[in-house]
């Protein structure tokens, strides 16, 4: 199957202040309505559970985890990166999605994030 008619993913790592863990779950769930309303096909939120860290490199190490925070793991699925694209745009525009409104409970300087496109679904 060509890659194109895959679907698209953006995919977040972030290192969230441990305390701000309902903060956060308050934050994404407003983003999760807002990607959805925008096309997203589905929004998955993970609070690290066994993120163990490493010597060369590790999710600890590429948010510069900080003592008394948690590495959060996301992805937010599209059903192309055209539509991705189109809802982003949307997105960032929305006033639910502005730092006034909604912030960020973590500092967003340190999140790593990407669009991916998926070349196996299994």
């Amino acid at each position: 199957m060509p890659t194109a008619d895959l679907p698209y993913v953006d995919g977040f790592v972030a290192a969230v202040p441990t305390a701000n863990r309902d903060a956060y779950v308050r934050h994404a769930e407003v983003a999760s309505a807002v990607f959805k309303e925008y096309g997203a096909t589905g929004v998955v939120e993970c609070w690290g559970d066994d993120v163990p860290d490493a010597v060369v490199t590790s999710l600890p190490m590429a948010v510069k985890l900080e003592a008394g925070e948690t590495v959060v793991f996301s992805w937010i699925t599209w059903p192309s990166k055209a539509a991705r694209q189109a809802g982003w745009q949307k997105i960032m525009a929305d006033p639910r999605m502005q730092p006034d409104v909604n912030p960020m409970p973590f500092d967003g300087k340190r999140m790593i994030y990407g669009g991916f496109q998926m070349i196996l679904q299994g």
